[in-house]
């Protein structure tokens, strides 16, 4: 069974990255969600990265704040791909975790999404792009999901819109 794998860094982070399953949730797409973190728990980290990829995880998720080197950690151990979400958890808000996120060394790639929830979301759909690529249901679940997206837009702006005719 492939499956996408969360890791949060502490559970400061869960109220934002329950979007994130929320968001697999809603396609179906199977998913575990941990806390483990690079800094405090290094071995919990690197256990679980093992396991999770012998039960069959496919993409692995990892959101941290301040230095969150999380996604940098699972970067070293696995050549699964890794999205890393920055979290705003210090006086910098965010600012400092998606450098530390993004700044990866060649060859360690991690996809860093945006800071927050909206990263959250969007790094559930990347992991289902990913998964899409085996899936040729999920793909269309994606492409169903984008007409929605595209017919909504269109059905907000018929509620507001004026428009001068020539």
């Amino acid at each position: 069974m492939k499956f996408v794998s969360i890791i949060i860094g502490s559970k400061s982070d869960y109220e934002i990255m329950k979007s994130c399953a929320d968001t697999l949730d809603t396609f179906g797409v199977q998913h575990e969600l941990i806390i483990s973190s690079a800094h405090r728990s290094p071995e919990r980290t690197k256990n679980y990265i093992r396991s999770a990829e012998k039960k069959g995880a496919h993409v692995f998720i990892a959101a941290a704040g301040m230095a969150a080197h999380l996604a940098g950690v699972l970067s070293s151990k696995t050549v699964k791909p890794i999205i890393g979400v920055p979290m705003s958890a210090s006086a910098l808000n965010g600012i400092d975790a998606l450098l530390s996120t993004v700044q990866m060394p060649a060859g360690m790639p991690v996809a860093t999404v945006a800071i927050g929830k909206a990263g959250a979301i969007n790094s559930a759909y990347l992991a289902m792009q990913i998964l899409a690529l085996e899936n040729e249901d999920l793909a269309v679940k994606l492409q169903e999901d984008r007409i929605s997206k595209a017919k909504k837009v269109e059905m907000d702006s018929m509620e507001i819109e004026t428009i001068i005719n020539l």
